[in-house]
């Protein structure tokens, strides 16, 4: 991504229908939280995350591993647009800045567009660096690995 196709403070100024590609895609603070497995109560729709990372994400940087091909080997990840954030507010986490965004509010003080460092997020203990096990490597049910606290 070439930082000449990013405009001056785009995440503060422009609306998410305005950004481009590469806007869009230097909006994602790197957390790894979208990638951990949810389960939603049947009675009361809540959403409950677990320490269960997709088999993509690499656990120890939160990055995607195949990310151009994520939906073709992986094919009920989400991959987020306009469209599907509007649809996704319920599991995504409250300091994710599209879901931020969406709602109107600024970016995180720790988040790497405001910092410069593509690092912040774990340093600031935002990401799922410290505690994500990939789903390759679990034993029993997801209900085995819920989180009690993720933002």
């Amino acid at each position: 991504m070439s930082s000449k196709s990013l405009r001056d403070n785009f995440w503060h100024l422009y609306p998410l229908k305005a950004l481009n590609d590469a806007e869009w895609e230097a909006l994602c603070d790197g957390c790894g939280l979208c990638c951990l497995h949810k389960l939603q109560d049947d009675e009361t729709d809540e959403i409950y995350y677990t320490k269960v990372a997709c088999k993509l994400l690499d656990c120890s940087t939160c990055q995607c591993t195949n990310y151009p091909k994520r939906k073709q080997l992986v094919p009920d990840c989400l991959q987020l647009d306009l469209y599907h954030l509007k649809h996704a507010q319920h599991w995504l986490p409250e300091t994710c800045a599209y879901k931020r965004r969406y709602h109107g509010k600024t970016l995180p003080d720790w988040h790497p567009l405001i910092t410069q460092d593509k690092n912040s997020v774990h340093k600031a203990g935002a990401s799922a660096c410290d505690f994500a096990i990939s789903e390759n490597n679990i034993r029993g049910d997801l209900e085995d690995y819920l989180l009690t606290n993720y933002d």
